[in-house]
């Protein structure tokens, strides 16, 4: 059985035509290939099948009466039977054409256009502070040689000498309930009732052409990686010039060599000598806001963080806030010692670690640590 076509735009039986108009360009945008992938195709066509319909008076009125007319075996009849039907003339003209007055119009020359898909790929401090990114993309645009009217010297349409402007022919035809008028699409204007006299050479009547153009995307300060960004009438330019549709712009965040995104706070790692991270030190490190300067404390130890607030993302719903900066600290204990260099150590140890006679062990980190080995651990095992 063939959907309800108000069930699929999602629209009531009173619905106006600014109404369902305004249900297909969602629904339209939703089940896009493009946009919704190519599982959602069928579902795109029955979305325009449903807006062929209703969008047309004499089809909804049709429609409505308990004929489809996009069912090419001549839809069916609600199960009340005849009553209730509306003007009988519009069943049978779905059968039997222009003969009972029930033959679709002519095709506006003029349609909406498309949405498109694209993506970006910004890097990480156009994330944090926004930006414009530049992409190129391939679709319809609006002919500029005649502006998108499809006629080479802007003349208007003039009705076609076949269909006499109704965009479709008649011709009576023999069956068996004897002869019948049938109506197709007239083959001379393809069904619009009009005839561009002096086609444009460079669109061929269409008012529109492939063309690859650039397009700048302003990025957001805050975004997140595989973001979606709309921007409206940017897509695919419809036949006749018609308005265009709304393009899509999925954005990658690039991988940084310096940084690692969590949130809205940034990570880096930072290799000190062991003697900084014993005795402390004051060390310039680089981030998106120029250099700024750390202190590393006096016994840091392995993987120890010091954080620069506010230097981190932009938070996207705190204006003006962003997170924070976080430098993990690696200490660089040395792999080989000469005499004098070993025997400063082993002195430092005796001193030092004298009582470490044995390691403390427990299924939880030790009070006010990480739950890691101390630096000087590391150390102890770096020279064994």
């Amino acid at each position: 059985m063939a959907a309800d076509y108000y069930e699929v735009l999602g629209v009531e039986r009173t619905a106006s035509e600014d109404e369902i108009k305004k249900a297909y360009r969602k629904m339209s945008r939703k089940y896009h290939p493009d946009i919704a992938g190519p599982e959602f195709e069928d579902k795109f066509k029955e979305v325009n099948s449903a807006y062929d319909v209703l969008s047309d008076p004499d089809k909804r009125r049709m429609y409505d009466s308990g004929v489809d007319p996009n069912d090419p075996n001549g839809g069916g009849f609600p199960s009340g039977g005849f009553s209730g039907m509306g003007d009988m003339g519009d069943i049978f003209g779905q059968f039997f054409g222009g003969a009972f007055g029930g033959a679709q119009g002519p095709t506006p020359r003029t349609q909406p256009g498309r949405d498109a898909l694209a993506s970006a790929s910004i890097d990480l401090k156009t994330a944090v502070f926004g930006g414009t990114a530049h992409i190129k993309i391939n679709t319809f645009g609006l002919c500029q040689q005649c502006s998108g009217s499809g006629s080479a010297d802007g003349a208007a349409p003039k009705p076609c000498p076949q269909c006499h402007g109704q965009g479709f022919t008649q011709k009576v035809v023999r069956t068996m309930l004897g002869q019948m008028m049938t109506s197709a699409p007239c083959e001379r204007c393809e069904g619009h009732g009009t005839i561009i006299e002096n086609p444009c050479p460079q669109c061929m009547g269409h008012g529109r052409v492939r063309t690859t153009r650039s397009v700048g995307v302003s990025v957001p300060a805050g975004i997140t990686d595989n973001a979606r960004l709309r921007l409206s009438h940017q897509g695919e330019v419809g036949e006749g010039g018609g308005a265009a549709g709304d393009l899509y712009v999925d954005i990658r965040i690039k991988p940084d060599k310096q940084f690692t995104r969590d949130g809205d706070d940034l990570h880096c790692w930072v290799q000190v000598p062991m003697s900084w991270a014993v005795l402390g030190h004051d060390l310039d490190i680089e981030t998106f806001d120029g250099m700024r300067t750390i202190s590393v404390p006096e016994g840091c130890q392995q993987d120890d963080t010091v954080a620069l607030k506010g230097l981190g993302v932009a938070r996207v719903r705190q204006q003006g806030e962003r997170g924070d900066l976080i430098a993990h600290i690696a200490v660089r204990v040395p792999t080989k010692l000469d005499e004098h260099e070993r025997q400063l150590m082993e002195e430092f140890a005796a001193s030092h670690d004298a009582d470490a006679s044995h390691v403390a062990q427990s299924s939880k980190p030790a009070a006010g640590g990480s739950g890691r080995k101390g630096f000087f651990s590391k150390l102890k095992d770096a020279l064994s």
